[in-house]
């Protein structure tokens, strides 16, 4: 019991919930209808990279010219806290959590970076 304490502790420490996102003041998170809406979107950032959410899970970013072109292949879910979790094929995961504020909606990635939809 010793043992496992701790190890369940660090796990306890290590997961995201609703809570920790670094919203700032004006930040709404995107409600369900509008995460369930994503299927068959697509978004394009100020960086020319794009997001395309696919009808059946499949999720793609192209990187733009500037930032080295490719696509990343993966899937994609929307997590019990709002967030879209991202699965992609080289082994890569990450949760993002889309807001709204003001009229922009923005991408704010779990180490809390900011990516402003066009």
């Amino acid at each position: 019991m010793k043992r496992i304490m701790p190890l369940f502790l660090s796990l306890m420490a290590g997961s995201a919930s609703a809570g920790d996102w670094p919203l700032r003041p004006g930040d709404i998170p995107l409600v369900q209808g509008e995460l369930e809406a994503l299927a068959g979107q697509s978004f394009r950032f100020y960086d020319g990279g794009e997001s395309l959410y696919g009808s059946d899970g499949a999720y793609a970013y192209t990187y733009s010219a500037e930032n080295g072109g490719g696509t990343a292949w993966g899937t994609y879910r929307v997590a019990g806290d709002g967030s879209i979790c991202v699965e992609f094929a080289n082994g890569f995961d990450r949760c993002d959590l889309y807001v709204r504020n003001g009229s922009r909606v923005i991408l704010i990635t779990e180490r809390g970076e900011r990516f402003p939809v066009r």
